[in-house]
């Protein structure tokens, strides 16, 4: 059992109503953190909140937000800017769509992108002032796997989840040297009810390709706990993600120069 002595600050959760979101308040729960679980389904949110308490003798707060909505966006952003017991941040919610992004409802892509990009970037920017002006804090952002993937799926979708993967790399070179730990998570196709609000369904992927939530979550937490950056639960042969970093930063000599390459000319 945590206590109040033992407690390791507040993780806010987003998205912490089911999947991934509520896997993670499970487990740090039992790491001793005090939780603020925000998403939009209160009763599921207070059902986990009480369950939480009881089982782990933390305290488990609910705050209701639709965070594609401005206001409740706000007063997130207003808690992390002013809580200080906030010590932890999963930026986890957002959205997914399936088929070609020309046949995507439009509408539909605009509120993704404001869910899954202008959420996290405003939270991350409250999260990560709070965490280095007091020079502790731990950062994570759940992005995709997809966000490696440029040619197939929704680009739309991709897209947001490079974005994510993009500002949590650009966070960790200026939060590290403040004693912030900063983690973006890849999840493959994991079993949550995102495919479902998608329109999709998991009996048309392979089995071998479905990773349970829990697995998910405790993979990308030992990746924590052993000072990963980019944490890809799945990936077994960690030099291929070496030598794919290792092969982009090679590029970064020749990306702007004054005269154009010799093919061109």
């Amino acid at each position: 059992m945590s206590s109040s002595q033992t407690s390791k600050g507040t993780a806010v959760i987003t998205g912490a109503s089911s999947g991934i979101g509520a896997v993670y308040a499970q487990r740090l729960a039992e790491r001793g953190y005090d939780l603020l679980l925000v998403a939009r389904d209160t009763d599921r949110l207070e059902a986990l909140a009480a369950k939480l308490s009881t089982e782990w003798g933390i305290s488990s707060e609910v705050l209701t937000a639709d965070l594609t909505n401005q206001q409740d966006l706000a007063r997130v952003e207003q808690r992390l800017s002013q809580d200080t017991a906030i010590s932890l941040l999963l930026n986890n919610a957002g959205v997914a769509i399936g088929g070609e992004f020309l046949d995507s409802d439009i509408d539909y892509v605009q509120r993704m992108i404001a869910l899954n990009v202008t959420a996290p970037t405003r939270l991350a920017y409250a999260a990560g002032n709070a965490f280095k002006s007091r020079r502790a804090g731990t950062l994570i952002s759940v992005a995709s796997v997809l966000s490696l993937v440029h040619e197939r799926f929704n680009g739309a979708y991709n897209s947001t989840k490079s974005f994510v993967l993009t500002l949590t790399r650009s966070l960790e070179v200026s939060l590290q040297p403040h004693g912030v730990r900063v983690q973006a998570v890849l999840p493959g196709v994991t079993r949550t009810e995102i495919f479902d609000r998608a329109g999709d369904s998991l009996d048309n992927i392979p089995a071998h390709m479905i990773m349970e939530v829990h697995d998910l979550v405790d993979a990308a937490l030992a990746g924590l706990d052993i000072g990963e950056s980019v944490t890809i639960p799945s990936l077994e042969k960690v030099a291929n993600w070496q030598a794919y970093d290792e092969a982009r930063a090679a590029l970064l000599p020749d990306l702007s120069l004054s005269q154009p390459a010799s093919r061109y000319r």
